[in-house]
């Protein structure tokens, strides 16, 4: 059985929910459509919100033969070949053939380039779908030969449409009683999606075996936890697994890492993506508690990047056992926002003169360098001297948390600094 988010696609303009901007009465893309004479056009905008649905209601609507390539998996010949059977295709005074490629901006450039010139000679009508900005994933020639159209996220309004009507009027849904005594759930989680909206119905339908189905906020956040598969790599679902990720390492819990991090993988995650924040949670949060975190963290990267799937969870499993069982420290982490925090209040302060370089006689003579006492020349490698501008000598942006390895540090500083670094 084809997914409900394709039985509900709609067929003509008139059944198109959203976009109104193009596709209302009277609006620019409208008008194109039903004069019947279409030129090229690129469409950008999130995911879900109609690009391929309206390339295919523009190709009925003309009634010409319809071509559709990915870039993901077409190369330069499966280009050349769809150009090839459509000049074939085309008969005296009727329109272009369409050719859809969705996700246009993953073209290379040789790619585009075979396009260009079919485009310019009419021999198809190119209608690009991109979630990325095509000016600069585009060759200017191609975007230079198609209009551009951006749609948007759908609106509340437009997404309760579609969630009444796939209710209503869905066959397979029909022979369910449905009652949709709460939204707010199912709206948040689509995130302007509408194949998203529709999936997510379907998988709360779907939790039910059999009787009515009453859908609640409630029972739509536990369908989704429930289900591996509801994981979405740009939905709302993606940055709360991934936050209880890093917080259970933050905490902790390497039972808790493995799981969510075991959802991430189930859900399809890209490899990289986790291996990345492993890095980030290495800094952030062990710190100076456990230099090694580090040094593990951006080896895992490695790894997973020299071996891939599915070898690639093992290291990042390593990684991850031993950033949560590790100590913690974000003692550096409040540092440098305490720093940064500073810099951004007290503007540019000068740099002590002795601090200075003095490359050039003009320098040298004017103090730069002056006074400047060479560490490595005194006992211990170490002589205090001021470093930092006049009017910060009291600061204190780095504050040690006195885990053991920390700890050693700490001591250093003391013996060095003595009471700058009580407390």
């Amino acid at each position: 059985m084809e997914p409900l988010a394709e039985r509900m696609r709609p067929r003509t303009l008139d059944e198109y929910v959203g976009q109104k901007q193009l596709v209302g009465e009277g609006a620019v893309l409208r008008k194109m459509i039903e004069s019947g004479r279409v030129s090229s056009f690129i469409l950008w905008g999130p995911p879900g919100v109609g690009k391929t649905t309206l390339a295919h209601i523009v190709a009925q609507q003309l009634k010409t033969p319809f071509y559709t390539l990915s870039a993901v998996t077409s190369g330069v010949k499966d280009v050349r070949d769809v150009i090839q059977r459509a000049q074939g295709n085309r008969f005296f005074n009727s329109s272009s053939p369409i050719l859809f490629i969705d996700e246009i901006h993953r073209f290379s450039k040789s790619q585009q380039d075979s396009l260009l010139g079919a485009v310019e000679k009419g021999i198809v009508t190119l209608i690009g779908a991109t979630t990325e900005n095509p000016s600069f994933e585009v060759i200017r020639p191609l975007l230079s030969r198609c209009q551009l159209y951006v749609l948007k996220s759908l609106e509340k309004s437009d997404l309760l449409e579609l969630l009444h009507r796939a209710i209503e009027k869905d066959p397979e849904l029909k022979k369910r009683k449905i009652t949709l005594m709460e939204d707010g759930a199912i709206l948040r989680y689509s995130g302007g999606d509408a194949r998203k909206l529709l999936n997510i119905l379907e998988m709360v339908v779907n939790a039910v075996d059999d009787g009515d189905v009453i859908i609640t906020d409630d029972f739509v956040v536990k369908t989704l936890q429930q289900n591996p598969l509801a994981y979405d790599k740009d939905g709302e679902m993606h940055y709360d697994i991934i936050s209880a990720f890093i917080k259970s390492i933050r905490g902790s819990d390497p039972d808790a890492a493995l799981y969510w991090m075991a959802h991430m993988i189930e859900g399809g995650e890209d490899p990289q993506f986790i291996a990345r924040r492993l890095v980030i949670s290495a800094a952030e949060d062990i710190g100076l508690a456990n230099p090694n975190a580090l040094l593990l963290a951006n080896a895992t990267f490695d790894t997973v990047m020299k071996i891939g799937w599915p070898e690639g969870r093992i290291p990042l499993a390593e990684c991850a056992v031993y950033l949560a069982t590790s100590p913690k420290s974000n003692s550096a982490y409040l540092g440098i926002d305490a720093a940064l925090s500073e810099v951004r209040d007290s503007g540019n302060q000068p740099v002590p003169l002795h601090l200075r370089n003095a490359p050039t006689k003009l320098m040298a003579e004017l103090g730069y360098h002056d006074g400047y006492k060479y560490p490595h020349d005194y006992p211990g490698n170490f002589t205090p001297q001021d470093y930092l501008p006049e009017q910060l000598r009291e600061c204190r942006f780095w504050k040690p948390q006195h885990t053991p390895s920390e700890e050693k540090l700490y001591q250093r500083m003391k013996a060095c600094w003595g009471d700058r670094f009580d407390g």
